[in-house]
C-alpha cells in the first residue's frame, strides 16, 4: 500500500473543497498539525541545540562560557594568555564626545593645565613628545576624561628619565585608548582616588608600567595592554605596581604604610615584563586582581608572575604562561602583612622549577580548589586548597 506524503495531504487538504463546519475545524486542525511536522522535518528532527545553550566546555569539562566563569569552576587559559610583545595593542576605547582636541605637545599641556570638571579632552592621532602632569580634579558627576586612539602616542624621548603621564593628585579622571612609551615610568598615580586608566598600552619602559601609590585608592586599572618594560634596571620592570616598599614609606607615605587601598586591577594583558607582572606593596589592603593574563617569558628580575604583600586582596581568574619558578606568590616583608589573601579560579601555566602558588609564610592566605597549576615543578601548591 502506497503512503501518501505529508506534503501530498497537506496540499490535498488545502485545495479540497469546502465542507461543513465540523469538517472545516476537523481540517484545520490536520493542517496546523502538518505545517508543524513538515517543519520539523525541514528543520532536521527539531533536537538541534540552541546556539549557547550547552555552553563551550571550560578547562574542567563543565559547560558554561569561559570568558564569565562561575564560581567552582576552573578558569580555562584563553589564547590572551599567550600574549606577547608583538601583540597589538589594547581594544580600542570608546572615547566621549570632546570638549577640547589637542593635536602636539604643547596643546596637550595646556589642555591638562586648564582641565575643569567635566572637560573631556580628545587626544588626535600623532606623537606628542615628553612627559606629561594632571593635578585637577575631576568630580563623581563631571569627572575628567582623556582619551584617544592607538595612533595617539605620548613619546617620553627615553627608558632613564620622567613618567610618561603623571597623575598628580587627580582625582576622578578617565583615561584611556592611547599609546604611552619611551620613558622610565610609563602611568604613575600619586595620590588619586577614583581614576579609570583602561585601553591604553603601555611600552618600551624604563621600570614599571602603571603604577598606583601614596595613599590613592579606589581606582580601576582595567583593560590595559602592558609590554617591555624594565628596560632602566630588570628588578624594577614590574608590569603594574601598586602602593610602596617599606624602604620607600619615609620618602613616599611619612614614614607610615602607603595604604594605596580596594584598586582593581582588571582585564589587563601584560608580556615581556622584566620583573612581576603585578606586584602588590605591603601596606595595601582590599584590592582586587581578577581576569587578567600574564606571559612571563622575560622574567629577568622576579621568579612569579604576581606576588602579594598585602592584606585581604581576592586575586581571581588570572591566567599565566612562562614563569622561571612561581605562578602565584604571597610574602610577608613587614610584619603584619602579605595575609588574610585568597586565590580563586586562576590556572598557571608555569613551566617553572617552582609551584604554582606559594605562600610565604602560610599566614592565613587562602587557595580554593578551582585554582590550576600544570608544568610546574613543585606541584599545585605548598598549601592545601580549601
Amino acid at each position: 500500500m502506497t503512503t501518501e506524503s505529508g506534503r501530498s495531504r497537506l496540499h490535498r487538504l488545502l485545495t479540497a473543497p469546502p465542507g461543513g463546519l465540523g469538517t472545516w475545524l476537523g481540517g484545520a486542525a490536520l493542517v496546523v498539525a502538518l505545517i508543524a511536522l513538515v517543519l520539523v522535518l525541514t528543520r532536521g528532527g527539531g533536537d538541534e541545540p540552541r546556539p549557547g545553550a550547552a555552553g563551550t566546555p571550560g578547562a574542567s569539562g563543565t559547560a558554561g562560557d569561559p570568558a564569565d566563569p562561575v564560581p567552582g569552576t576552573s578558569v580555562p587559559l584563553p589564547p590572551s594568555a599567550t600574549a606577547t610583545a608583538s601583540d597589538p595593542g589594547a581594544t580600542p576605547a570608546d572615547c566621549p564626545a570632546a570638549t577640547v582636541t589637542v593635536t602636539d605637545a604643547d596643546t596637550l599641556t595646556a589642555a591638562l593645565a586648564r582641565a575643569t570638571p567635566g572637560a573631556r579632552i580628545h587626544l588626535a592621532d600623532g606623537t606628542y613628545p615628553g612627559t606629561f602632569q594632571a593635578t585637577s580634579k575631576g568630580t563623581a558627576e563631571k569627572p575628567i576624561s582623556l582619551c584617544g586612539g592607538a595612533g595617539a602616542v605620548i613619546d617620553g624621548g627615553g627608558v632613564t628619565k620622567g613618567y610618561g603621564l603623571h597623575l598628580d593628585g587627580a582625582d576622578y579622571w578617565q583615561v584611556s585608548g592611547f599609546t604611552v612609551r619611551n620613558a622610565q615610568k610609563g602611568v604613575m598615580g600619586d595620590g588619586v582616588h577614583h581614576v579609570v586608566i583602561s585601553h591604553l598600552t603601555v611600552e618600551q619602559i624604563g621600570d614599571e608600567g602603571i603604577h598606583l601609590r601614596k595613599f590613592s585608592t579606589d581606582n580601576l586599572v582595567a583593560d590595559n595592554v602592558v609590554r617591555d618594560t624594565g628596560k632602566r634596571r630588570d628588578k624594577f620592570g614590574e608590569g603594574i605596581y601598586i602602593g610602596s616598599a617599606t624602604s620607600n614609606w619615609g620618602e613616599i607615605s611619612g614614614g607610615s604604610p602607603d595604604a594605596s587601598d580596594r584598586n582593581v586591577i582588571r582585564g589587563n594583558k601584560i608580556s615581556a615584563t622584566t620583573a612581576e607582572s603585578i606586584d602588590v606593596k605591603e601596606g595595601t589592603s582590599g584590592g582586587v586582581v581578577s581576569g587578567n593574563t600574564f606571559d612571563g617569558s622575560a622574567l629577568t628580575g622576579a621568579d612569579s608572575w604576581v606576588d602579594i604583600k598585602g592584606n585581604n586582596w581576592s586575586i581571581t581568574g588570572n591566567t599565566g604562561i612562562h614563569s622561571p619558578q612561581d605562578g602565584f606568590q604571597t610574602h610577608q616583608v613587614a610584619d603584619g602583612w602579605g595575609r588574610g589573601n585568597t586565590f580563586s579560579g586562576n590556572e598557571a601555566v608555569v613551566d617553572g622549577a617552582g609551584f604554582g602558588f606559594h605562600f610565604a609564610p602560610v599566614e592565613n592566605n587562602r587557595l580554593t580548589c578551582d585554582n590550576k597549576a600544570s608544568g610546574a615543578t613543585a606541584g599545585l601548591a605548598n598549601v592545601t586548597c580549601q
